[in-house]
């Protein structure tokens, strides 16, 4: 996608190269502004907690990130009575050839939580 990926984007990814950087940086917003908690469940599977707030941001980003990128497989779930106020549950599924590109989505979420950018 862009230097935070290692190597050019997969070539599953149909993403116009011009349009990779801001699809980091809308995940990178994402994150900022909603990730509650982020799990490595397998090599292959990552799973994110998301503030109910940013449902309608997740699902649209996920889906057209699932649109470029087939290799990717989203599931969200909106939990209205977990936590406080509620949670969204982000399951992403990457094949084992793409692990490289699931391990730099994760290594966004910590850098984007912990430095808090602004949505």
């Amino acid at each position: 996608m862009t230097d935070l990926f290692p190597g050019d984007a997969p070539a599953a990814c149909t993403l116009p190269t011009v349009e990779r950087p801001l699809r980091v940086a809308e995940f990178g917003r994402l994150f900022a502004g909603g990730l509650r908690a982020q799990t490595r469940v397998s090599a292959t599977r990552l799973r994110w907690v998301l503030d109910p707030a940013a449902e309608a941001e997740a699902r649209d980003l996920t889906a057209r990130e699932s649109h470029c990128c087939s290799f990717f497989v989203f599931d969200v779930t909106s939990h209205p009575g977990a936590g406080a106020g509620g949670e969204v549950v982000v399951v992403v599924d990457v094949p084992a050839e793409q692990v490289a590109v699931l391990d730099a989505l994760e290594s966004l979420a910590a850098q984007a939580k912990a430095t808090g950018a602004t949505r």
